[in-house]
């Protein structure tokens, strides 16, 4: 015998300790996405569990399976059979299935034939006859477009060495761009003190910087404009008075920003009082 008989053991170890009950322990991995109906979470697809396998029945020759587990967010039993018939998996109790409607030209998928129709071809020789000519007329308008996509890949990978040079210096580039733009990056955050990520400049925040006016260049002709109105005005009292006045006045007439135009604009109310 062997060393398990030997030992007393199985040879699948845990896993075959129900064995006597017609039960495997396997990894089952969920086909769908349900609903614990014990705490009312939802499992997403591709979930793996420790599920008891159990034969129940058959279909014709095709065995007809059953899995339980415990949902691993509560102590509830999920139980889930297969269905040949229908060549799906059918919850039982203790979940529902998440309902997800598609179709084959959505998901871009083989769409399978139904029962009905493999009936029809397995016993209907005119209805074989007839859907082997409607194949071939698909294959025939499918034609140009699967020889066209076989001449672009052909083309493409002609040359496997050179295509792969010139992806390689492509990434090169790529690398040494980004390099670049990250270093110049920690340059202004290093300048400007800043613990934040900068994103890349994109056209529309040059346009934006470029049409932005700060409060400091209006308060930097402010301070101009009093020191020009303080020179043409010093021998007036009474144009002292209205300084504020005139200052508003050439203001509203001058464009921002335009130190020249504000000093020729007072020099002209300075000519007009004298």
């Amino acid at each position: 015998g062997s060393i398990n008989t030997h030992y007393g053991k199985h040879a699948l170890g845990d896993r075959a300790r129900k064995l006597d009950q017609g039960i495997l322990i396997v990894r089952f991995e969920l086909p769908f996405n349900i609903w614990c109906t014990g705490c009312d979470n939802h499992i997403g697809q591709g979930v793996r569990y420790n599920a008891e396998k159990k034969r129940i029945g058959n279909y014709y020759s095709t065995p007809i399976l059953q899995f339980r587990m415990r949902c691993h967010l509560c102590s509830n039993w999920i139980e889930i059979h297969t269905d040949p018939k229908n060549t799906q998996y059918v919850v039982v109790s203790g979940a529902r299935k998440k309902v997800e409607e598609w179709n084959e030209e959505d998901t871009e998928v083989i769409k399978l034939q139904d029962e009905q129709v493999k009936e029809k071809l397995e016993n209907d020789p005119m209805y074989r006859l007839e859907h082997g000519i409607a194949d071939k007329k698909t294959l025939e308008n499918a034609t140009p477009h699967l020889t066209q996509l076989q001449n672009l890949n052909q083309s493409q990978w002609a040359d496997p060495y050179t295509k792969s040079q010139q992806l390689r210096k492509r990434l090169r580039e790529e690398k040494k761009r980004d390099k670049l733009a990250k270093e110049e990056a920690d340059k202004v955050r290093d300048k400007h003190s800043l613990t934040i990520e900068l994103l890349p400049q994109i056209p529309s925040d040059e346009i934006a910087a470029k049409t932005t006016s700060y409060a400091s260049s209006e308060l930097l002709d402010k301070k101009r404009l009093q020191t020009a109105v303080s020179s043409l005005f010093e021998k007036s009292e009474s144009n002292k008075r209205d300084l504020s006045q005139i200052a508003r006045i050439v203001l509203k007439k001058t464009k921002p920003n335009d130190s020249e135009s504000i000093v020729a604009s007072l020099a002209d109310y300075g000519s007009d009082s004298e």
